[in-house]
């Protein structure tokens, strides 16, 4: 699960992604439009099988009301087309009853019927049976989530469902877009929308060449504990897109056995040796807090100033990990590639 759960504007990107967000606003019309409403042709011939950590699961012919479970897939949908009838709801992030900013933009521009919010307790590890069966959905997609295999099976005897590929909350943000988009029959959507990032990201990575090279970390720091996201997790892999390397000391104090992140005492973290850090605080009094520490300043990166503090619930889920569409969110990634330019270069 994204530990946010327990836990701009830069004009390159926004015009590297300008392609993403005309695909999902094309069809615009003066009526509104029921949820399920796409906007995208289908580009795959059904059916279709995506193979996942659970087996695999076949699709037979194109989905018309799709429920989305986990983080991102929701994004990937809408940018490929479709948008769902049900989603999980984001409590940790915007509160019950709220959709994402970027979601709720989105279903706006499009003048579609907002879709069904489905109850998470803000874990991820209670799956709402019955109201994924009252929102009659004929593909349950999961590809960034942490449902088990039971219950992928309870899952699938509603509608056919997509889990994650290998384990759960490590899916990449480029494979929640191509599975997704596969999903759907959009496979061609999918490839253009990761061929607009991965250009805009480049257009990034050239334009800030202090990045090149220079080791970094991400931190979700705790009163007592601190927080290391893993070279598995997404936030970590968009940032090594922009120039960044992972840097060494994650992989040797990592104790997670194979997951995105792992704990550890204050008493350790002298050893995260990076050039850079980034940290995750729900509001500027933590954030400040934090820079005051003495425990917090044996991080060498953070005793030289070299630290970019991603700030509020709704810009931490932006970037971690971005979706296909808070990639343009005006506090999303262009604020953090911000943040990381004044980091590397204090």
């Amino acid at each position: 699960m994204r530990i946010t759960r327990a836990f701009r504007r830069s004009t390159a990107l926004v015009a590297g992604l300008a392609t993403v967000l005309a695909l999902a606003a094309c069809g615009t019309e003066d009526t509104d439009k029921d949820a399920g409403e796409t906007t995208l042709g289908v580009t795959d011939t059904f059916p279709i099988t995506i193979e996942h950590a659970f087996g695999s699961t076949e699709i037979k012919e194109e989905p018309k009301r799709v429920a989305t479970w986990g983080w991102g897939s929701t994004e990937a949908a809408i940018a490929s087309g479709v948008y769902p009838v049900a989603i999980a709801e984001q409590l940790w992030t915007v509160g019950k009853g709220n959709l994402l900013p970027w979601v709720e933009e989105a279903y706006d521009k499009e003048k579609v019927e907002h879709p069904t919010l489905l109850p998470d307790d803000g874990s991820g590890s209670t799956v709402p049976y019955d109201e994924f069966i009252a929102a009659k959905p004929d593909l349950i997609l999961a590809p960034y989530s942490g449902i088990t295999e039971e219950q992928y099976k309870k899952l699938s005897e509603i509608a056919p469902t997509v889990a994650y590929p290998e384990a759960p909350w490590t899916t990449t943000w480029q494979d929640t877009i191509t599975i997704t988009a596969k999903a759907l029959g959009r496979s061609e959507h999918g490839a253009k929308i990761l061929s607009d990032i991965d250009k805009s990201l480049a257009d990034q990575a050239a334009a800030h060449p202090e990045f090149k090279d220079k080791t970094i970390a991400a931190l979700y720091p705790a009163p007592s504990t601190i927080s290391l996201y893993t070279e598995l997790d997404p936030r970590l892999s968009i940032l090594t897109k922009l120039g960044f390397k992972v840097a060494p000391s994650v992989a040797k104090l990592d104790t997670s056995k194979g997951g995105f992140y792992f704990d550890m005492s204050y008493e350790k973290v002298d050893a995260i040796d990076a050039d850079a850090v980034v940290t995750y605080f729900d509001d500027d009094q933590q954030a400040a807090a934090f820079l005051k520490d003495q425990k917090a300043l044996a991080i060498p990166a953070v005793k030289d100033g070299h630290v970019a503090q991603v700030v509020g619930r709704e810009r931490i889920s932006a970037v971690s990990p971005p979706t296909a569409l808070s990639f343009d969110w005006s506090g999303g990634m262009p604020e953090l590639v911000k943040l990381l330019s004044e980091a590397v270069q204090k």
